[in-house]
C-alpha cells in the first residue's frame, strides 16, 4: 500500500509540473471585397493583411478561421460597407469611390484634380486627415464601422484617345468617357463627358460612343485600351484615394486586445505592400502599352494649367454642398490642399482659394 501511495504521489507531482496544454480560441472572421483578387487591393488583403494578422497572433490564446468573400460572392463593388454594417462580414476593403453619399468626405481627391501624382503622399494624407478631422471618422461610425487605415488608391490618371492631344483645343467636341466624379474634370474644356466604367470603355471607344477615356494606367493596360485609343497623354490628373480597410465597430470593440493589435499590424503591412506592388504594376502597365503600339506623350505644363483653370470651382462647390449638410467640407478641402502644399506639390490651381 505504501509503495502504491508513493507511486501515486510521484505521478501527481509530475502531472502538476507538466506544462499546461494550450488551446487557442478560434474566432471566425469573414473578409469582404466587391472586386476579385485580380485587383491589387484585394490581392494584398488576402496575401499580406491576413498572413500578417496570423503571424501577430502566434503565441497568443487566439487564432482566426478566415472566410474570404471576394468578387461578388458576398458583395458587389460598392456593397462592402453594407456587408460589414449588417454583420455579414467583420472586415474588408471599402471602396469609398462607390460611396459618394455615405462617405462623401473621403472623395476629396476626386474634386481636386491635377493634384499630386505621388500615390504614397495622397494615401498617407487622407489617412492622416481621418485623425485630424473627427467628421471624417464619424461618417464610418454612422454605419457602425471603424476605419483602420490601410488606404488604397489609384495611380496618376491620364487621358487615352483616338487622336493626339497636344493642347486643350484638341478636345473640342470630342466625347470622353470618365468614371463617376471624374466627369467633372472635362467641364468647360470643350469635350463632352460621357459617364462609363471599365466594363464599357473598350466597346464605347470601338463603336464611336466615345473618342477617348480618362483612366488610370494599370486598368488601361489590363483592358488593352491602347488597341482602340492608342494616344496616351499623361495629363497628370493626380493619384486618387479610393478607400481603405474597415471593420465592424461593435464587433471590433468586443474583441480582445490581441486581436485588435493584430488587425492594426495587418493594416500597416497591407499599406506598405500595396504601395510597393502598385509602383511595379504601373511600370509594367506603361511598358505593355508601349509594346502594344501606344504613343505616350506628356501634356505640356502650360496646357495642364490652362485645363485646371478652365474648370468650374469643383472643390468649392462640393465643399459648400457638404457644409450645407452639416459636414466639414471646407475644412476637408483646406486641410488636403494645405498638406499637398506643405509637401512641396506644385499645384496648377489652388482648389481652396475662394
Amino acid at each position: 500500500m505504501k509503495r502504491m501511495s508513493m507511486r501515486a504521489a510521484i505521478a501527481a507531482l509530475a502531472f502538476s509540473v507538466m506544462p499546461a496544454m494550450s488551446h487557442a480560441e478560434e474566432i471566425s472572421v469573414t473578409t469582404v471585397a466587391g472586386h476579385p483578387p485580380v485587383f491589387l487591393w484585394v490581392k494584398t488583403l488576402s496575401e499580406t493583411f491576413i498572413p500578417s494578422v496570423n503571424a501577430a497572433l502566434e503565441g497568443t490564446d487566439y487564432k482566426i478561421n478566415w472566410n474570404e468573400a471576394y468578387g461578388g460572392t458576398l458583395a458587389k463593388p460598392g456593397g462592402a460597407l453594407e456587408a460589414i454594417e449588417f454583420g455579414l462580414a467583420q472586415v474588408g476593403i471599402v471602396s469609398t469611390l462607390f460611396e459618394p453619399s455615405n462617405l462623401s468626405l473621403q472623395n476629396v481627391t476626386y474634386v481636386t484634380p491635377f493634384g499630386s501624382e505621388d500615390v504614397d503622399l495622397v494615401l498617407k494624407t487622407v489617412d492622416q486627415m481621418h485623425d485630424e478631422i473627427p467628421g471624417m471618422r464619424s461618417l464610418w461610425q454612422d454605419h457602425d464601422l471603424e476605419y483602420l487605415g490601410g488606404a488604397f488608391g489609384l495611380e496618376d490618371y491620364l487621358l487615352m484617345t483616338k487622336f493626339p492631344v497636344n493642347s486643350l483645343k484638341d478636345l473640342e467636341g470630342k466625347k470622353i468617357n470618365a468614371p463617376g466624379a471624374a466627369v467633372n474634370w472635362l467641364e468647360n474644356t470643350g469635350a463632352v463627358g460621357v459617364a462609363g466604367d471599365l466594363t464599357t470603355y473598350y466597346n464605347d471607344i470601338q463603336t464611336g460612343v466615345a473618342d477617348g477615356v480618362v483612366v488610370f494606367p494599370t486598368a488601361a493596360a489590363a483592358a488593352k485600351l491602347y488597341e482602340v485609343a492608342p494616344y496616351v497623354t499623361r495629363a497628370h490628373f493626380g493619384a486618387q484615394y479610393a478607400g481603405g480597410i474597415a471593420v465592424g465597430k461593435t464587433w471590433f470593440e468586443d474583441q480582445p486586445a490581441e486581436i485588435q493589435d493584430a488587425f492594426r499590424k495587418g493594416v500597416k503591412d497591407f499599406a506598405v505592400a500595396y504601395r510597393s506592388g502598385l509602383e511595379e504594376r504601373v511600370k509594367n502597365a506603361f511598358s505593355s502599352m508601349e509594346k502594344g503600339g501606344a504613343t505616350i506623350t506628356e501634356l505640356p505644363a502650360a496646357e495642364r494649367t490652362a485645363w485646371a483653370n478652365a474648370l468650374p470651382p469643383i472643390a468649392l462647390n462640393w465643399a459648400k454642398e457638404q457644409d450645407d449638410h452639416g459636414l466639414p467640407g471646407t475644412e476637408v478641402i483646406d486641410t488636403y490642399i494645405r498638406h499637398l502644399k506643405d509637401a512641396g506639390v506644385n499645384l496648377p490651381r489652388d482648389w481652396s482659394a475662394k
